[in-house]
């Protein structure tokens, strides 16, 4: 890919014209939506996506996350056995169905909270990790988290998405906890990717993962589906394609096969009218400066981080970009000082600000330097007006 740059010099970011062509628009049925591209952060769609809503089941994404970081800092093992209280047997909906009284592995209760979406399950683990012991107390702690998680608009009740009164989640939060689940925990994350868990021989009915997108030829792994009559279908999904990952939440479907096609259609979109193209690795020379007294006239300005961008597969070869930066820059300038930033827009996405760092070092210019760039601008401001070009009055070397 060509990439052609505009210099702006000033002190903030210019405008930038860029040849892209428009990215095909989807209109997603569901009543809110995010879908966003991994690799790149980009998100490609939003839809409500900061409204607070019930999230059903797509909650027990929560318990799940902070289940796996106290196995991974040492606060639970995942041979340790559980009690069953009394209060998770009698949960309704999904449910792995365990006995009061019974102890249970804390392997089979994530496969439980995860393939069969157990309500039961989800409540041994809060119980089990709250700091008093109460499910109430761990719905606490989940929401706690959940906002040093960046997850501003998430209220926790309970551990399992049970409907109650001010249990809510935001579209984006849902993506955001599914981006942490599968980069902080890639050695749970494949539990997500299993269709099947018969616990203990128990209702071999009961044992299939509600995920339909699982058995979708679209590279799908996970998450976790939800539904409730206050809810609708809603789901958390992500698909992987070669290098590319697509992390989407839906919610507000009328069915579990609108759930599953809709799902299916945001991926195939997500993958086919987008790619990721790279644009210029670190280092790379985006424009050039002029230099105030320094001991060279110039600096080159170049890319502090490798540009790897999702682009519309419609996108032509070159775009233009913009760079802002002082100039003429005063000396001494060091290597890797920021000095400017390269400001790229793609239309119907959202612009990609990268920062301009010096390529070498530029000191101080001595006497000569000074004598010189002080003739030039006196030279250059009122020679004019008596006929003389600056030229003829800069020092040369040894004068």
């Amino acid at each position: 890919m060509i990439l052609r740059v505009l210099t702006v010099v000033s002190f903030a970011l210019g405008a930038c014209v860029t040849t892209l062509a428009n990215a095909q628009s989807f209109e997603t049925r569901a009543t809110a939506a995010y879908v966003f591209d991994q690799n790149t952060g980009t998100v490609l769609m939003e839809r409500n996506a900061d409204e607070p809503l019930p999230p059903a089941s797509m909650s027990k994404l929560m318990t799940l996350y902070m289940a796996f970081e106290a196995i991974a800092d040492g606060r639970l093992n995942i041979d340790d056995e559980l009690p069953v209280s009394q209060a998770a047997m009698d949960y309704g909906g999904s449910s792995m169905f365990l006995r009061a009284g019974e102890r249970v592995s804390v392997e089979d209760l994530l496969r439980g909270v995860i393939v069969l979406s157990g309500n039961d399950a989800s409540t041994v683990l809060a119980e089990a990790l709250s700091n008093d012991g109460t499910e109430a107390g761990f719905a606490r702690q989940m929401t706690a988290r959940a906002a040093e998680l960046g997850m501003t608009n998430s209220t926790f009740v309970n551990a399992n998405g049970w409907p109650a009164v001010g249990h809510r989640m935001s579209m984006r939060d849902l993506g955001i906890l599914a981006d942490h689940l599968i980069t902080d925990f890639p050695t749970f994350y494949p539990l997500f990717a299993e269709t099947e868990f018969l616990f203990d021989g128990r209702v071999p009915s009961n044992s299939q993962n509600r995920n339909p997108i699982l058995r979708m030829n679209f590279g799908a792994d996970g998450l976790k589906t939800g539904h409730t009559q206050e809810a609708g279908y809603g789901l958390v999904g992500s698909a992987k394609q070669g290098d590319r990952r697509v992390i989407f939440v839906i919610t507000g479907l009328d069915s579990a096969a609108a759930r599953a096609d809709e799902s299916e259609r945001i991926v195939n979109w997500a993958f086919r009218q987008f790619a990721e193209r790279s644009l210029g690795d670190a280092g790379t020379r985006i424009a050039e400066a002029d230099v105030w007294m320094g001991d060279a006239p110039s600096v080159g300005l170049a890319l502090a981080e490798d540009i790897s961008l999702l682009m519309p597969t419609a996108a032509g070869d070159e775009i233009e970009a913009t760079a802002t930066f002082r100039s003429p820059l005063e000396a001494p300038i060091r290597a890797g000082d920021e000095l400017g930033a390269l400001l790229i827009t793609r239309e119907g996405l959202p612009d990609i600000t990268v920062p301009l760092i010096a390529e070498t070092d530029v000191g101080r210019g001595g006497f000569q330097t000074r004598l010189s760039t002080t003739a030039r601008v006196l030279l250059a401001r009122f020679g004019p007006s008596i006929g003389f070009a600056p030229e003829q009055f800069i020092p040369t070397d040894g004068s």
